[in-house]
């Protein structure tokens, strides 16, 4: 397991390549292979836009204003997005919510993709168009400075696990032909069937094994179907950010970020627990086990 584990080693070869991929070509770039990493030395914290979706539902603020209440409301120095809560996504929108992110010195860390079809299907031809139907999600992300999308991989019910992971490979490896030059990662979360098991995961991710593709583990609370400390004690030596969610206990929090220090993780912890009481409880445990 140590040799897909993070490491300074990876970061510099990951950041080494980051600034040569316009002089490559894209044959050479589909090519590249090499462990997960984050592109950060240091731990931060980030605001999921989806622990905020009640208030954002009932039209107490928008997407453009998401800066604004990180900075003011938190204080936090990240935002990770969710492409169905982007109201016109025009280049005049984009435009300000960037400036709206200088303004206020906040990071825009990801987009998690929803709705933009299944990357673990039978179907060849469904594969392709979900493979389009993210591209314009790579392209928003390359512009906004994200250094990743978030995707999900479910698979059919009841799927081959076999037949299922060539096709999430083939899917993968065709987004990454589109990502790679725009800079931007693919991660997978943990949203339900094949993506919650931890062994087909790392499968996933040992046959993909590029540079740019990685896991972003949901904390989600340990249950009868989900053992999320070994969900996270797998997924680690991969993960290119952490879905972070107060647990049950502040024991079992402070021991998932000692995982993740002890793991090498550095990088956003972004904080997905519902509700402004549960942020601020999630920043605080954050740093105090930082």
């Amino acid at each position: 397991m140590n040799e897909y584990r993070i490491n300074r080693r990876n970061f510099l070869q990951k950041t080494a390549i980051l600034g040569a991929t316009s002089m490559l070509t894209p044959g050479f770039i589909s090519g590249l292979k090499a462990n997960p990493t984050p592109r950060m030395v240091t731990n931060d914290i980030s605001i999921a836009q989806w622990s905020l979706v009640d208030e954002i539902r009932k039209g107490k603020w928008k997407t453009l204003d998401f800066p604004k209440i990180a900075r003011e409301d938190f204080d936090i120095n990240g935002i990770e997005f969710v492409n169905t809560l982007f109201e016109v996504p025009t280049l005049h929108y984009l435009k300000t919510l960037k400036q709206n992110a200088k303004d206020y010195g906040i990071s825009m860390v990801l987009i998690m993709v929803d709705d933009e079809g299944e990357t673990c299907t039978p179907s060849k031809e469904e594969r392709k168009q979900t493979v389009i139907n993210h591209q314009k999600w790579i392209d928003i992300a390359n512009y906004l400075g994200c250094h990743a999308i978030r995707t999900n991989c479910r698979g059919p019910e009841n799927a081959p696990k076999d037949e299922a992971l060539k096709w999430a490979t083939e899917t993968y490896n065709m987004m990454l032909e589109y990502a790679v030059p725009a800079n931007v990662s693919i991660l997978i979360e943990n949203h339900g069937r094949l993506s919650n098991d931890a062994d087909w995961m790392e499968a996933l991710m040992k046959q993909v094994n590029h540079l740019y593709f990685g896991s972003y583990p949901d904390w989600r609370e340990p249950g009868p179907e989900f053992d999320n400390v070994n969900f996270l004690r797998k997924m680690l030596p991969y993960a290119g950010g952490n879905s972070y969610r107060n647990q049950p206990t502040e024991e079992l929090t402070a021991q998932m970020i000692k995982m993740c220090k002890d793991a090498g993780y550095r990088g956003w912890y972004g904080i997905e627990s519902s509700g402004r009481e549960a942020i601020h409880q999630g920043k605080a445990l954050l740093k105090k086990y930082l």
